[in-house]
């Protein structure tokens, strides 16, 4: 298993955070890796809710995601596939001052080969996943 966390702090409130991340559809608009989310379930976001995902790095992919917990302006839990590793991708969401701390917890379960180059590949995809929430923090401070 391949297992880490990154944290930011972005100056925007909780409910800001949580109404932008909850959707995934917006996640092309941060993730340089993603070239398409898409909702495949109607109505409102909620636990149960899920996306197809168009990945363009490290190989195309279609990946499948699911909303697995969801508590307001608090956390957000997806579960799915992430470059055909199985995922769980957690977000906590603390008010701190004027803004809120993001700590951004990723668990992949690589399968055959690639289970062996965790030690390898895990650093580099926690900095990819780090580059993202910094685009994150870019994009969601302009949009004040």
């Amino acid at each position: 298993m391949i297992s880490f966390t990154n944290t930011i702090r972005i100056n925007r409130s909780p409910s800001d955070i949580y109404a932008y991340l909850s959707d995934l559809e917006h996640t092309p608009e941060w993730n340089w890796a993603i070239a398409e989310t898409t909702k495949t379930t109607q109505g409102p976001v909620a636990i149960g809710t899920r996306y197809r995902q168009t990945r363009t790095v490290p190989a195309p992919a279609t990946e499948s995601l699911e909303i697995s917990s969801l508590d307001a302006n608090r956390h957000i839990e997806v579960q799915g596939t992430l470059a055909a590793m199985r995922a769980r991708l957690d977000y906590e969401l603390t008010e701190v001052g004027d803004g809120t701390e993001i700590v951004n917890t990723v668990q992949l379960e690589p399968q055959g080969a690639l289970r062996l180059a965790g030690p390898i590949v895990g650093p580099r995809i926690k900095s990819a996943v780090a580059s993202n929430l910094a685009d994150l923090k870019t994009r969601l401070e302009e949009q004040r």
